[in-house]
């Protein structure tokens, strides 16, 4: 695991692992686009390795048949994944351009491999077996003369979706297996080494990976580990900034009730309506529809004893 780290400066995501042979990427190629290619060699990776999504690789783009494949893994859901793909893409092409010595200010029209953009989606969202995201859904004004698009073809691959695609591609059906197994066990208890140990063993025992977990069950825990913390964290961010936000809200609302309360007393000193009674009832009052309402009707009210009578009955109406 110390060399594998020492060769790169970024973590594989489990589901890179699983296909980053050229033969198990082919065989996910054929049963997305129903061909029977046999030949990994003919698979040209194309991956750019320097591009990272919060330290972590998630992503493979290769050629074949002259199309631009690109393959990205997610746990969780997020709506802009067109948005990334285009600027994925974007760079793919600019490397296809250099390594291939084109010119993009030359006469000829330059021939490009079809991009395909795929999102393998595992997490526990519930979303559908197979869904389309489109760049233009984002645009902030609809215009069908948009001179740009992006779709991105969402497939879940938890246990028991996209049947199809599972019996199509072994591969994949033995990683959503495996997934499947460490989550029950995670479920029923055990600490995240305890459910990952149990998963491996049960999934040899079954033949489920086993060649890739008796290989590499070191680096697949640690993996794991890494992901499941990730995620934790992120989740753990996004609560945080929620509880701020809340935090953030609660004292702007008391610093309106505070300045509300303020104008109010202050427009009744002024035209002389104050009294102890009233002034308790208002500093008593945390509604600030209630103290607006008031503050209106003291500006439009000369009489003291009208805006007594309206706040004490809005007190009993309040009480009751």
């Amino acid at each position: 695991m110390g060399k594998m780290a020492a060769r790169r400066n970024y973590k594989d995501s489990l589901f890179r692992m699983v296909f980053r042979e050229k033969g198990e990427l082919l065989s996910l190629y054929n049963a997305i686009n129903g061909t029977d290619y046999d030949d990994p060699e003919e698979l040209i990776v194309t991956t750019i390795e320097d591009v990272l999504y919060m330290g972590r690789k998630n992503d493979v783009s290769f050629l074949i048949d002259d199309v631009m494949n690109l393959y990205e893994h997610q746990s969780s859901w997020n709506p802009n994944m067109p948005l990334r793909g285009l600027l994925y893409i974007s760079m793919l092409y600019q490397g296809f351009i250099e390594q291939n010595h084109l010119d993009i200010y030359s006469s000829t029209l330059l021939k490009l491999p079809v991009p395909k953009y795929v999102v393998f989606y595992n997490g526990a969202g519930g979303e559908p077996d197979q869904q389309e995201l489109r760049l233009s859904e984002s645009f902030i004004k609809r215009d069908e003369g948009s001179c740009l698009e992006c779709k991105a073809l969402i497939l879940n691959i938890n246990y028991g979706q996209n049947q199809e695609l599972m019996d199509a591609c072994r591969k994949l059906y033995e990683y959503s297996y495996f997934v499947e197994k460490v989550r029950e066990y995670l479920n029923e208890g055990l600490t995240l080494n305890a459910a990952i140990d149990s998963g491996i063993q049960e999934c040899i025992r079954s033949d489920i990976l086993k060649p890739f977990l008796l290989k590499h069950r070191g680096e697949v825990k640690q993996v794991i580990l890494t992901e499941y913390n990730e995620e934790l964290h992120a989740k753990t961010l996004i609560e945080e900034g929620r509880r701020e936000e809340r935090e953030k809200n609660a004292q702007i609302l008391q610093n309106n009730i505070k300045f509300l309360r303020q104008l109010l007393l202050q427009n009744l000193a002024l035209k002389g309506l104050s009294s102890a009674r009233i002034t308790e009832r208002i500093q008593a009052e945390d509604n600030p529809d209630t103290l607006q309402a008031w503050a209106s009707f003291a500006v439009s009210c000369g009489c003291a004893e009208a805006l007594e009578k309206k706040i004490l009955e809005d007190a009993s109406c309040s009480e009751g």
